[in-house]
């Protein structure tokens, strides 16, 4: 007998979680499945981060603020502590070419509503006694926060199952048609589901389900590797990244030729400085972004260029212990953009993929914004951006087609 509900959420990492939480607590009978476990992908491999200084200024920077709003709020909603701070953020400056980047890229953020400054030396220097010599500046945002992914998204699935969440874990569709004005779903693990909406939330593997419909949308794996230490005191008061990740996308030119032998593996790896301390006092340092399709394996290269580059930043961190490392697969886009929304001819199945590094940062305004459109309410923000018809092509046509 198949097991009916209003909604089938596939895919139990942050965004999914968000989704069924969200629609839980709008009165909706949900179902979630995952082909492995909760946060077995890029949510569980991932720093904490929620980064506003990143973003340039348009509807991301607008919905990342709204999601600060809802994460203050979620610490008390949710029914376990989800180790949110705001400790603030720091992007570390080198020279002068990234300097003028950044000051410019500050000014608009700046006229977009963030927090943000340009500070000197001696006043990073206050905030992280331990940086380098070399660092001639810094921006400050004392609104950048972070957040314990796997907390969070054990927040929302107790949460979801308080309002009657049903959870399938270690189980994926492998048929799904449309039948009779509503979805029908044949599970690997021996499940049928019937459901009047289903949400493809798999993240990197969502190509895996749209397949399964007929279409395939530009959504592709970038692994970032990551180390951990062991706990730490306090290195500083703030999170820390470089100005060079930030400089490569607004002005390719600089970081080529600034990067260390411009052809070799720092560029390779896609090599970008993230620093962060977690509640319980590791530190998180990456990281790459890497097209490596859908390899999760840990590179020795890699991770010494990352390892490298934090006593670069931080002499001092040659002094601790590396405990663990990891990667994940951030699902990309072409443009940058989530994919959030209904896909055409098919009524009642919704993309909620394509984050790439900021679905932990997005997660409560994307649950939000899916529901909203999954009930058929127009939700706060556009959702002309975030439209599946601007890339969406039939299986197994290249892209462009």
């Amino acid at each position: 007998m198949a097991l009916k509900t209003d909604a089938v959420v596939l895919g139990a990492g942050v965004n999914g979680l968000a989704i069924a939480y969200e629609l839980c607590r709008r009165g909706k009978s949900v179902i979630l499945a995952d082909a492995s476990v909760m946060g077995a992908g890029a949510s569980g491999s991932c720093d904490d981060m929620i980064l506003l200084q990143s973003k340039k200024p348009g509807i991301l920077l607008e919905m990342t603020f709204r999601s600060l709003e809802l994460f203050k709020a979620l610490t008390g909603d949710l029914p376990c502590d989800i180790e949110f701070e705001t400790r603030g953020g720091t992007i570390l400056i080198e020279d002068a070419a990234q300097l003028a980047v950044m000051e410019d890229f500050v000014a608009s953020q700046k006229r977009s509503g963030l927090a943000v400054e340009i500070i000197d030396a001696a006043r990073l220097r206050r905030l992280q006694p331990h940086v380098s010599a070399h660092v001639i500046a810094s921006t400050y945002s004392a609104d950048d926060s972070q957040v314990n992914p796997m907390q969070l998204m054990k927040g929302f699935m107790l949460g979801a199952q308080a309002k009657g969440l049903r959870y399938l874990s270690r189980t994926r569709p492998e048929a799904i048609e449309r039948r009779a004005g509503h979805w029908s779903l044949r599970m690997t693990g021996g499940e049928s589901i019937e459901a009047e909406v289903v949400v493809n939330a798999t993240g990197a593997y969502a190509n895996s389900v749209c397949r399964l419909l007929g279409f395939e949308l530009p959504i592709a794996p970038r692994k970032g590797q990551v180390l951990v230490t062991e706990q730490l005191p306090a290195l500083g008061e703030t999170n820390v990244w470089s100005a060079q990740y930030i400089v490569s996308k607004l002005k390719p030119e600089l970081a080529k030729s600034s990067a260390p032998g411009a052809a070799g593996a720092a560029a390779r790896f896609g090599l970008g400085f993230a620093f962060t301390g977690t509640h319980n006092g590791n530190y998180l340092i990456g990281s790459t972004r890497e097209d490596a399709g859908f390899d999760k394996a840990t590179d020795p290269d890699a991770l010494s260029l990352i390892a490298a580059q934090a006593r670069k930043f931080f002499p001092v961190i040659a002094q601790a212990q590396v405990i663990r490392s990891f990667a994940g697969l951030r699902p990309s886009t072409f443009d940058g953009m989530p994919f959030l929304g209904e896909v055409p001819d098919r009524p009642g199945f919704f993309m909620a993929a394509g984050h790439e590094g900021d679905g932990i940062a997005m997660a409560p305004i994307t649950g939000r914004f899916v529901a909203d459109l999954a009930c058929g309410k127009t939700p706060e923000f556009d959702a002309t951006p975030f439209r599946v018809e601007r890339a969406m092509r039939p299986q197994g046509a290249a892209h462009g087609a």
